[in-house]
Formats: structure tokens, C-alpha cells, sequence
């Protein structure tokens, strides 16, 4: 957990919340490829190698962005 924790202290908030929006949502037209993905997930269509590659590349940053927020957190006092 400390690597994890050294990990995410050396990642900026800014940088994360930057790849989460630009990465994680892109292409914007006509809707972001990770919801597309999430879709044929929940539909079962999820079967392609590439498909299930390119759900975890678009949702790397959006799962790392979650981490910051959760677990890189100091506890106060």
C-alpha cells in the first residue's frame, strides 16, 4: 500500500483531472468512448480483446483520479 500511496503522491491532481477529461473522455463526438465501452460491457458485448484493452486505457485515468481522491488522502490530525 505504501508504493501505491508514493505513486499517487507523486501524481498531481491537476495532471489527473487533465488525462480524466481529455483521455478518459475523448473522442467527444458523438458520445465518450468509455461510456460506448461501458455500454457493451453491461450488454454482455464486451467479447473483442481490443474492446476490453481500450476500456482500460480510456478508464485508467478516471481510476486513478478515483484513488487520489480516496485513498492518497492524508488523515487529519
Amino acid at each position: 500500500m505504501t508504493a501505491l500511496r508514493r505513486l499517487l503522491d507523486a501524481l498531481p491532481l491537476s495532471v489527473l483531472l487533465i488525462a480524466s477529461l481529455t483521455l478518459g473522455l475523448a473522442p467527444f463526438v458523438p458520445e465518450p468512448h468509455i461510456w460506448e465501452k461501458l455500454k457493451m460491457l453491461a450488454a454482455g458485448e464486451l467479447t473483442q480483446t481490443i474492446d476490453i484493452l481500450d476500456l482500460a486505457m480510456h478508464a485508467a485515468p478516471w481510476l486513478l483520479l478515483a484513488l487520489k481522491l480516496t485513498v492518497g488522502r492524508r488523515p487529519v490530525g
